[in-house]
């Protein structure tokens, strides 16, 4: 039975303990013992709904990229629980090996960071059904608005990084609302204490058909997603393997079939990419 454990504000995060083996398929080893950070995202907890079919969680909707390929990574045999932002400063200092949770790919994290890259998702925005705001094209429109989102995202960076054009263009500048549990990002926008919401394209798509009240907006930007390695440790491109094994036999196309984000399929699992712009 999996050992679960509250983050700070309720955001659960499952860790996975995998044991790795040699294969013949595998040009590379794992270590020998790997300790897996991910996230269960939007607030929902168990397995069986988590929109990213193809994350590495035993239960999972559908079997995961990696335990697709048992012979290149054994079973889950230990989930936890931990916050969704401490993942990547844990792979630092060697709580985890590696984490996965719809992480972008960025130069900024490529500097620490190494990625093999599954699935191409990105940026996007959810409003209430009584919202009249458009397409959001450009952030600047949401000057004068409350945002909310996830702590420790692409998209708090995102946000900060543009605060200062609302003022250099006269107008009042967009609050940005962060929360640790996944779950208060909807609450706040259901209650009316965020304006709009930002978050990954396929979480938002399929979080707005579990509740009601709330709509997709539009796509924003684009970015690759990748399991997430502390810089230069070895089991990365033995993941890389497991993922183009699941590519070239068709079990990747499946998984996204199934879960129905075809359009976030890559052409092939890559080792830290350039960002996507």
């Amino acid at each position: 039975m999996p050992v679960r454990e509250s983050g700070p504000y309720g955001a659960e995060t499952v860790a996975v303990r995998s044991s790795c083996q040699r294969s013949r398929s595998c040009a590379a080893c794992c270590c020998a013992s790997v300790l897996m950070g991910s996230t269960f995202p939007y607030g929902l907890h168990e397995p069986e709904v988590r929109p990213e079919c193809g994350a590495v969680v035993r239960g999972a909707e559908d079997p995961s990229f990696l335990e697709e390929r048992d012979d290149l990574v054994d079973e889950v045999v230990e989930p936890r629980v931990a916050a969704f932002e401490a993942i990547l400063p844990a792979l630092g200092s060697g709580k985890y090996d590696v984490g996965t949770g719809d992480f972008g790919v960025t130069d900024e994290r490529r500097k620490t960071i190494d990625f093999v890259t599954y699935l191409n998702d990105g940026q996007g925005f959810a409003v209430r059904d009584d919202s009249e705001l458009g397409k959001v094209t450009d952030l600047t429109q949401l000057c004068g608005l409350t945002v909310g989102t996830a702590a420790g995202t692409t998209f708090e960076v995102t946000l900060e990084e543009s605060r200062h054009r609302c003022s250099e263009a006269g107008k009042k500048p967009y609050d940005v609302k962060t929360y640790s549990d996944p779950a208060a990002v909807w609450s706040s926008l259901q209650q009316g204490r965020t304006d709009i919401v930002m978050s990954t394209i396929n979480g938002l798509r399929y979080a707005v058909k579990q509740q009601e009240g709330v709509r997709f907006l539009n796509e924003f930007a684009r970015l690759d997603v990748g399991f997430a390695f502390k810089k230069g440790t070895p089991p990365a491109p033995a993941f890389r393997a497991a993922v183009s094994s699941l590519e070239a036999d068709g079990t990747y196309d499946r998984i996204l079939k199934k879960c129905g984000i075809d359009e976030s399929a890559i052409k092939a699992s890559r080792i830290s990419p350039p960002e996507i712009k």
